[in-house]
């Protein structure tokens, strides 16, 4: 049970990788933390529990990684899928401490495994969790609470105290009661607001009806809310998001990576008039598939079909949902609802633009198209070999890019622009830092490590100087 009477150091709202790893760097540096997850225990850690793998610069291969990944080549990728939209400051910084990440967090108790295959193309830049992220999750929680870190589960923060720059306390609704709880700083680590579809519609409009959320239905922006409402500035768009194209019949919530569909570049994508829309084969999987849920959100009824052949069917790690399977194109069209001739003449005049070509789902091949809009710049292979298969696909949000603005040290700024004085934040609720827009594989493990530990260190930090000078508290 939450006790009012208590005065903690650093109290941190969340139960994810971003908040284990402030709460752990924290009770490291000698403070006294709690952790309020406002998710049941079953529930706890957020998106961290459908995770796969963690994406951190090195300087040469190890054990699970193929080789080396230099700062430079890390942020001339963040570039190229934000747009340029990244505070570079805080990117380089991010990308610099990540590489003491990988030995870091193996500290802590968390292991890793060699890349998985297929589409993935991730063995040389990415770290993945062995068992996953809920086996990686529960390493957190483990070392957090053998190192004395307090944990409440079914504790929603409901309010908070903010005074000018200085947090006072926050009430957290607990057991059927509202408590109190005072602490010299408080570090946000509550997630995006995706499961809020009333707040996804502010920004998109009507059409967020018909998004699925891969994540936990408990991240509704509550904290973010609140401290935007308190005076702390607000960083990124309400429509910018990690959203990929995820199988159609997915959950509302919480389907999480098992839902999530790879096999775009190996076929053809279709809206429900039958008609092709992108170029399937941009670029590598891991730099483009976060880009699929806003593409297909802007197609009618916010559905897309990902369409491919029998020779492509193994190629990819499958969705929990078996594909549409026919004999014929015709055929498929009917059980997916689409009209026949529209995806028969999609697929002809697609298979007739295909030029010749050695096919390597592990390159930038020269397999291509000629003669055709939109162009399939890589792996275009014709579809002609039966049984044909189709997944249903709609936009899957993972989390949101609008948040709170921070500094080098985690901190965050107030509505003039000044530091906060003891208010902190790491992971989702404060990624649109780092990504303006668009998304690369495992870069949302890095921001909540990276400015977790940050946050955890700098609060511990500011609690010691504290002791000896009350004011900056």
């Amino acid at each position: 049970m939450l006790d009012g009477s208590t005065d903690y150091d650093v109290l941190i709202a969340g139960g994810g990788n971003a908040a284990l790893c402030a709460a752990i760097s924290a009770r490291r540096a000698g403070a006294r933390v709690l952790v309020v997850e406002g998710a049941p225990h079953f529930y706890r850690g957020g998106n961290t529990r459908h995770t796969r793998n963690m994406r951190c610069a090195h300087d040469a291969a190890t054990e699970t990684l193929s080789g080396p990944y230099t700062e430079e080549e890390f942020f001339e990728d963040l570039l190229r899928v934000t747009g340029g939209r990244t505070d570079e400051v805080l990117a380089r910084m991010m990308i610099a401490e990540s590489k003491e990440m990988l030995t870091w967090i193996v500290e802590q108790g968390v292991r890793f495994q060699p890349s998985l295959g297929g589409t993935l193309s991730l063995g040389r830049t990415n770290s993945f969790f062995l068992g996953g992220g809920r086996a990686m999750l529960n390493a957190l929680y483990r070392t957090a609470e053998g190192l004395g870190v307090e944990v409440v589960y079914d504790a929603e923060v409901v309010d908070l105290s903010i005074e000018g720059m200085h947090f006072r306390s926050a009430t957290v609704r607990h057991a059927g009661k509202d408590v109190v709880l005072r602490a010299k700083t408080f570090i946000a680590a509550s997630g995006g607001f995706e499961a809020n579809i009333d707040w996804l519609k502010e920004g998109w409009g009507e059409i967020a009806e018909n998004f699925l959320i891969r994540g936990t239905p408990y991240n509704r922006g509550t904290v973010l809310r609140m401290l935007i409402d308190r005076g702390v500035m607000q960083i990124g768009d309400p429509t910018q998001c990690h959203a990929v194209a995820i199988d159609a019949r997915a959950p509302k919530f919480d389907g999480g990576i098992i839902t999530r569909l790879d096999c775009v570049v190996f076929g053809i994508v279709v809206n429900r008039h039958a008609e092709r829309f992108y170029d399937e084969g941009e670029d590598v999987w891991p730099k483009r598939y976060a880009i699929w849920g806003r593409l297909v959100a802007a197609q009618p009824d916010q559905i897309a079909y990902i369409v491919f052949d029998a020779p492509s069917l193994e190629l990819f790690m499958p969705s929990l949902f078996p594909p549409v399977k026919a004999d014929t194109i015709g055929g498929l069209a009917e059980r997916l609802g689409l009209e026949p001739e529209a995806l028969e003449r999609t697929v002809a005049g697609f298979n007739a633009a295909v030029r010749p070509g050695t096919f390597d789902h592990t390159t930038l091949d020269n397999c291509r198209t000629e003669g055709i809009e939109p162009a399939k710049t890589h792996w275009a292979r014709r579809i002609e070999t039966a049984p044909f298969y189709a997944y249903p696909v709609r936009p899957g949000i993972t989390f949101t890019y609008l948040g709170v603005k921070v500094d080098r040290a985690a901190r965050m700024a107030m509505g003039d622009g000044q530091p906060a004085a003891n208010m902190f934040a790491a992971g989702e609720i404060m990624a649109g830092n780092v990504l303006g827009q668009g998304y690369a594989a495992g870069i949302g493990m890095t921001i909540g490590s990276v400015f977790g530990r940050i946050a955890g260190r700098e609060a511990a930090r500011l609690v010691s100087s504290a002791s000896q000078s009350p004011e900056a508290a």
